[in-house]
């Protein structure tokens, strides 16, 4: 039997065991997922006691995606160069850690027809799930990306404006992608950039619950495609049991 579950601060949204034990049942998988919360104070020590438990792995999100790193022994090329992780195996004593975000948001834009190669993408936020968008928007031919972030930041040389310039700036773009957690239930009142803002051809939310935010409301009042984080959340999740039932 396998041991799973998922490591974060706060998880009540979450909709991740349901996913898993659905996978498992379908798959014949004798396992189970957990939700493990953990306070910031606490991350480090108690992830160092589930490493020496009897879990197989863990996924982990808001807001250890980055902070596990460290505590890892082995980490794969792809979430080296992302700086994010959100899959974790134990194995042989050692956690190893993965990115499959990455492998849910390519999955997200092939399964939407999202066009890619050649457009224009603003990221809003520049956290752990913003990095794998971000590298998945490179995989497939993106031609320009600018984030937009609170906090300065350099990710592989990126250009980062303020929320306030992205204001002023009034910046059109193809693809206008929410990778905040503004707007996640159960604070769905907000947006994390007003309606007047919301210039593209495509807005993508990485966020799942609600399906709809409002940030995509107002983008979809605009007349622009909107996708949510459902398709994306399915996909890491299928791309991390293959990790730990290899």
């Amino acid at each position: 039997m396998i041991k799973l579950g998922l490591i974060g601060e706060k998880l009540s949204h979450s909709l991740s065991p349901e996913i898993h034990k659905k996978f498992m049942e379908q798959n014949n998988i004798d396992g189970s997922y957990e939700l493990i919360e953990i306070p910031m104070e606490n991350f480090e020590s108690d992830f160092n006691v589930l490493k020496k438990s009897n879990y197989t792995g863990v996924n982990i999100t808001i807001p250890y995606k980055e902070k596990v790193i460290p505590l890892l022994d082995e980490i794969s090329p792809q979430a080296k160069f992302i700086g994010a992780v959100n899959t974790v195996l134990f194995r042989n004593g050692k956690a190893i850690g993965y990115n499959t975000d990455y492998n849910g948001f390519v999955s997200t834009i092939q399964h939407n027809n999202t066009k890619i190669k050649g457009k224009s993408a603003v990221i809003l936020g520049a956290g752990g799930v913003s990095k794998a968008v971000i590298k998945g928007l490179l995989d497939e031919g993106i031609s320009d990306i600018t984030i937009v972030s609170r906090n300065k930041n350099n990710f592989h040389s990126l250009y980062t404006i303020s929320y306030e310039f992205f204001k002023e700036a009034n910046i059109k773009c193809d693809i206008l992608i929410n990778c905040t957690p503004v707007g996640m239930y159960p604070n769905v009142n907000a947006s994390p950039i007003s309606k007047d803002l919301i210039k593209a051809e495509v807005a993508i939310d990485m966020i799942y619950n609600p399906e709809k935010t409002l940030f995509l409301k107002y983008a979809e009042e605009l007349g622009i495609k909107i996708i949510n984080g459902s398709h994306m959340l399915y996909e890491q999740a299928i791309a991390a049991q293959k990790i730990w039932n290899s």
